[in-house]
């Protein structure tokens, strides 16, 4: 019998797809050999596998990816003719493998980045051509696209190519055409609001991309949108990226206060292992453990910042629509969801860069709307009236409230809790400057129209002199830090000195407003006084007269005197610490006066608040005309154009974490 031509070969240790082999042979920089025509129609044809595209990528150097230029612009070319072929299911292949590839290759460290992307893609001579046909056939598909599948993968493309080619000049070709109509007819065809997220982010980066260098034609765009319907979508699909977000720090510690049972009352005396629920729940993070889950936060989920920033900074209907859009399906209003997923976040702002970042754009976000005079009375109206989740997930906690509230309550909350949670001797100057910004605003909006807002208003007094105190404390490390002085100490003792002066046009009753005296007292003169020494020049000159006003607490009479300072910009900056040192002073004369008449060791709390009673009768608070005064922000002003700038960096690096990229 002859012996068979068939051998038997041995089985590997794996089966690897045909289309891993493809990625690799095509990326083989020791093969010169370039791919057949056969080699492209199986390429196109098998399902394509992201990860193990990007894991053959992955190692390769700039310098490697630059060696193959020729078969990476063949790739590219070859990409672009299926995506515009209409061919199905190779289009889609075509935009998943061209995903993948754009992440990998655009996130390389190159020399020279803008050339040395373009000679991968396309080559000087075709980059025109060839980048222009891949954003036209990408605007048709998200356009036209035979399914919303098909749409979302070619979103995802474009949001590859902005993301990685963010620092190039490659990005002027999704700013030249127009792709605004295009993602927002995709996301009014949607019915989940989590396929809103890529369009979305791809829109905040486009609208934001030099923006302060040339007319940006998103910006137009953004201002110019109307379609109500369409806004309704995109508010739901930023929310639903928002709960997200703030889900994931709950994940870590379920901060929910429980009520007291068999349970938790075991959990308290330290027999958990006893508690029923022990064996069904897994044991809590330790400190370590919950730290490190913490500083990796937010998820990618949180880049939705930017495009809501965008949308509410240019356009108010956007802006009234997110605060006032009725629940759907949940049991929160998307407003009550925003605000939520913000005090997770700026609770842990100090953790990381990233996530301050994030934080202080969510605040920019909040300060636009209390910014604008329609919108900030609806924020402190209770017809809008929400329950809102605030973090609690550590000490100090702002009082619980479970109830329904006015908006206004629940970002005066989320500020106050941001300032306790985030001092620390690296103070970051801008978010403490646009969270005292969004209090300021807000109180004299209450104050202005007699609005008596019922809130635990001792919370905020507190929170204020703990922070001025950590300031005094610290001052060595944190008086060089670079525009505190202007940016947040005299926006701190403006805010009290304005709230000691009409504290009683806005505050519901006369205890809160007894209560911010008192805490003033307990601070003290000598600390206050070490606080503008550590602060402020004491140098003075003479100068033309400042008009101020001349206010008795408790009244609303005004009377209009002048007083002579340095000059008109250095008494502005120095007026309200001034008035801060001049109450503690008189009521620290009426506590001595209090002390010789009763001899008594130490005053009782009653006896202190009897004398801030009386108090109120021999007490002139001259305040400078300019005392609660606030400028509307702009975005391309002062310092802000390079936090921006650091901002969206954040963003786009986040963006090509979405995609794939690295």
């Amino acid at each position: 019998m002859e012996p068979s031509p068939l051998t038997q070969q041995t089985r590997p240790d794996y089966f690897q797809p045909k289309i891993v082999q493809l990625y690799q042979d095509l990326f083989n920089i020791r093969d010169h050999v370039p791919p057949s025509e056969g080699f492209w129609r199986e390429f196109f044809l098998l399902p394509p596998d992201k990860t193990q595209f990007r894991r053959v990528l992955e190692p390769l150097t700039a310098d490697d990816i630059l060696h193959v230029q020729e078969r990476t612009q063949l790739f590219f070319i070859r990409a672009i003719e299926e995506i515009r072929s209409e061919t199905t299911p190779r289009n889609q292949h075509a935009l998943e493998n061209l995903t993948a590839f754009l992440g990998g290759v655009l996130s390389k460290k190159y020399t020279n980045p803008s050339s040395d992307a373009i000679a991968v893609l396309a080559g000087l001579d075709g980059v025109d051509r060839r980048v222009s046909d891949l954003v036209s056939g990408i605007d048709d598909l998200v356009r036209n696209g035979d399914n919303i599948q098909l749409r979302g993968k070619a979103i995802e493309t474009a949001l590859a190519l902005a993301a990685g080619a963010y620092q190039t000049g490659l990005i002027s070709y999704l700013t030249h055409r127009d792709l605004f109509p295009a993602l927002m007819k995709y996301v009014r065809d949607c019915d989940e609001p989590s396929y809103c997220f890529q369009p979305l982010l791809l829109l905040g980066l486009l609208g934001n991309y030099n923006k302060f260098e040339f007319q940006n034609p998103y910006q137009n765009r953004l201002e110019d949108f109307v379609n109500e319907k369409t806004i309704q979508s995109i508010v739901r699909g930023i929310t639903h990226a928002c709960a997200l977000s703030r889900d994931s720090y709950i994940a870590v510690h379920d901060d929910a206060p429980e009520g007291w049972n068999l349970n938790s009352a075991l959990v308290y005396v330290g027999l958990r292992a006893l508690a029923p629920e022990a064996k069904r729940k897994k044991a809590p993070q330790t400190e370590e453990e919950a730290k490190e889950l913490f500083d990796a936060l937010p998820p990618t989920e949180a880049s939705i910042s930017l495009p809501a920033y965008s949308f509410v900074y240019a356009n108010k209907l956007f802006a009234s629509t997110l605060a006032s859009l009725s629940r759907h399906n949940s049991t929160e209003t998307p407003f009550a969801v925003f605000l939520s997923f913000i005090s997770y976040l700026s609770h842990h702002a100090h953790r990381s860069q990233r996530c301050l970042h994030y934080t202080l754009l969510n605040m920019l976000t909040i300060q636009t709307l209390v910014e604008d005079t329609v919108l900030v009375k609806r924020l402190s109206s209770d017809e809008f009236k929400t329950a809102v989740r605030l973090c609690r997930q550590r000490p100090p906690h702002p009082p619980l409230v479970t109830a329904e509230r006015v908006p206004a309550s629940v970002i005066l909350d989320i500020c106050t809790d941001t300032i306790s949670h985030n001092l620390r001797r690296r103070l970051d100057v801008s978010l403490y400057s646009v969270t005292l910004g969004i209090i300021l605003r807000l109180t004299t909006h209450l104050s202005r129209n007699k609005l008596r807002l019922a809130h635990h208003w001792s919370h905020i007094w507190g929170t204020l002199f703990s922070s001025l105190r950590f300031l005094t404390q610290y001052s060595t490390d944190l008086s060089n830090i670079h525009n505190i002085r202007h940016e947040v100490c005299t926006p701190l003792c403006d805010l009290i000195a304005f709230c000691l002066s009409t504290g009683d046009a806005f505050l519901p009753n006369l205890s809160d407003y007894d209560d911010l005296f008192y805490k003033l007292i307990e601070t003290g003169s000598p600390l206050l006084t070490k606080f503008r020494d550590a602060y402020y020049d004491s140098v003075t000159s003479t100068s033309k007269p400042v008009p101020t006003s001349t206010i008795t607490p408790s009244t609303t009479t005004t009377t209009t005197t002048t007083t002579t300072t340095t000059s008109s910009l250095h008494h502005t900056q120095d007026s309200a610490i001034k008035i801060l040192i001049s109450v503690s002073t008189h009521y620290h004369d009426l506590l001595q006066a209090q002390h010789a008449a009763s001899k008594k060791a130490h005053q009782s709390p009653t006896a202190v608040q009897k004398v801030i009673k009386q108090g109120y009768e021999t007490l002139n608070i001259e305040a400078s005309e300019d005392l609660g005064k606030w400028e509307k922000w702009r975005e391309g002003s002062g310092i802000w154009r390079g936090e921006l700038k650091r901002i969206v960096r954040t963003v786009v690096a986040d963006a090509r974490k979405v995609v794939g990229g690295s």
